[in-house]
């Protein structure tokens, strides 16, 4: 804790600011999107970044599926806590960047918020932007991105549900995660 107070009229320290708030939303929140959250959460300084996850449909309390949590263990992620919660359009607006699983589901997201256009991208959108992505700040990150969008959209931009598919499909959703997941880690945190 700081010695120095604060006058009136003094701006914040950029330590009293909050954190750089990531969502990611998929449909039951068992199975991607806790796999994004948890390995960007790792990736990432918890004392500047924030990364939740919720479900357009969840099946909120329950824990991540077994495959899910075995895949994110693989690469290095910890299951334990998580609960499924839905998503609201609270936890929307309050997001400085919300990646989704799919278009459908980046969609459904700005069907309930259409203000967050703007910083709603699909997770593997969102990591094949950051590539060329100008900026040094997540937010300025954010803002080129939504605006360089369509230079991506030859891109494959969905990450098969692998909900109740088995082993092979929760390693093939992992692995897509984990590699965009690498490409956002690094690029927020410049």
């Amino acid at each position: 804790m700081s010695n120095v107070s604060l006058l009136p009229g003094d701006p914040p320290s950029p330590a009293a600011a909050h954190p750089f708030r990531v969502l990611f939303v998929c449909i039951g929140n068992v199975c991607r999107s806790p796999v994004g959250e948890r390995l960007l959460a790792a990736r990432l300084p918890a004392d500047r970044f924030e990364v939740s996850s919720a479900g357009v449909g969840a099946m909120v309390g329950y824990a991540m599926s077994k495959y899910a949590a075995e895949e994110l263990r693989s690469f290095g992620g910890d299951p334990s806590g998580f609960a499924a919660r839905q998503l609201t359009s609270r936890i929307v607006e309050q997001s400085d960047l919300v990646l989704t699983a799919t278009r459908e589901l980046r969609s459904h997201v700005l069907a309930e918020v259409p203000g967050a256009l703007r910083r709603t991208f699909t997770i593997l959108e969102f990591a094949a932007l950051l590539e060329h992505a100008e900026g040094t700040t997540p937010s300025q990150l954010v803002k080129w991105a939504s605006t360089h969008r369509s230079s991506v959209a030859k891109v494959e931009q969905d990450v098969p549900d692998p909900y109740r598919r088995g082993v092979e499909a929760h390693a093939l959703a992992a692995r897509a995660i984990d590699a965009a997941v690498q490409e956002i880690a690094k690029g927020l945190d410049r």
